[in-house]
């Protein structure tokens, strides 16, 4: 049971990938029918990160007064109607809200989603529970990325849009089915309703009735608030820290690569399109399987040490990538390298910071 509530939560992940890699391939086709600039495209692809943001913002107060289950379904909601106002846009302006829209449902998921499953999850397993969601981010870019190189032969962008709308509504009819979380009803004072849920996650009433105690007894703690924050500075230290980390996994240039991947690989040296498209593809693919490795080791290495050896990886792979691409790319040779970091780098943010910040601040 907790292994599907898990996964069913998780789909918003699958989601917030498919919105990052759809517009990879579709922007080419969408310059084309619509005959905007460079300065109209950067609307087009940072709408949707200007939706997040605020999604994220507001998502704090809307979990808390309405609950984890209610804002995950809020967040469905908004799946659906950003990708059905994304894929039927009859002008630039229309795509433009739509992605928002869609930006506000990932703002949403981005909060919630992690924190849902950081709650409903058993200790043992949240660090793997909560890489999942890092996991289906992957998929779901890998899945965009497929979808946008099957759809480019013909240039069909719409359709490239509307593929996010299929999982949006399985994660709208299967939120419904979704128990809100054991911590959301304890922080309510309805202790009854968390240790239900428990009972139905747990193999024993043991363990349901112990992990209810620890709830009740962080939630004593927790209401310190700004007191615990000035007074305790180890509390100060883990604060900040997560947040960093949250800082660091946005400056790492991932983004950039996801949104981008075509055009990198035409300043790699690959003109052709359909080259450009299956890069694109291999990108997704090393994504989702080196997510495998953080997901294989958070819970044996701990959190540190793998997001150490992660941004090592990443800083040799950019280091060398970006030299490279300084020097000039004048050889096959050198188009083979160029990609070769370029992996390496993904390896690296896929297996770190990638899936591991999510569960920082948890």
């Amino acid at each position: 049971m907790t292994f599907f509530v898990c996964f069913l939560a998780a789909l918003a992940g699958l989601l917030f990938g498919l919105d990052i890699g759809v517009i990879a391939g579709a922007l080419p086709f969408i310059t084309d029918e619509f005959q905007i600039n460079s300065h109209t495209q950067e609307w087009v692809v940072s709408s949707m990160m200007f939706g997040a943001a605020v999604g994220a913002v507001g998502s704090g107060w809307l979990s808390f007064k309405l609950g984890r289950k209610k804002s995950l379904m809020i967040g469905a909601i908004l799946f659906v109607a950003g990708s059905l106002f994304s894929a039927a846009a009859p002008n630039v302006e229309v795509l433009i809200v739509s992605r928002v829209l869609l930006g506000l449902a990932v703002g949403v998921a981005s909060y919630t989603a992690p924190l849902y499953l950081s709650e409903i999850a058993p200790e043992k397993i949240r660090g793997s529970m909560i890489s999942m969601y890092q996991l289906m981010i992957t998929i779901g870019i890998l899945g965009a990325y497929l979808s946008d190189t099957a759809f480019s032969y013909s240039g069909a962008w719409r359709w490239m849009l509307g593929v996010i709308i299929i999982p949006a509504i399985l994660l709208l009819i299967g939120v419904f089915f979704l128990p809100d979380s054991p911590r959301w009803f304890a922080a309510k004072r309805r202790f009854n309703d968390a240790e239900r849920v428990l009972l139905r996650l747990r193999d024993t009433s043991a363990e349901a009735k112990h992990e209810l105690e620890e709830i009740r007894e962080s939630l004593k703690i927790k209401q310190s608030g700004w007191a615990l924050f000035k007074e305790n500075s180890n509390f100060r230290r883990a604060v900040f820290l997560g947040v960093l980390l949250q800082v660091m996994q946005q400056f790492t240039g991932m983004n950039v690569i996801m949104y981008y991947a075509p055009k990198i690989f035409e300043l790699a040296g690959y003109s052709n399109t359909t080259e450009q498209m299956w890069g694109t593809v291999i990108v997704g693919l090393t994504n989702v399987l080196a997510t495998f490795i953080a997901i294989g080791l958070v819970d044996r290495w701990g959190r540190k040490p793998t997001l150490t050896l992660g941004f090592l990886v990443m800083a040799a792979g950019m280091g060398v990538l970006g030299t490279m691409m300084h020097m000039g790319i004048h050889s096959t040779t050198g188009q083979y390298a160029a990609v070769a970091m370029l992996l390496m780098f993904i390896v690296g943010f896929a297996m770190s910071a990638g899936p591991l910040i999510w569960g920082a601040v948890f």
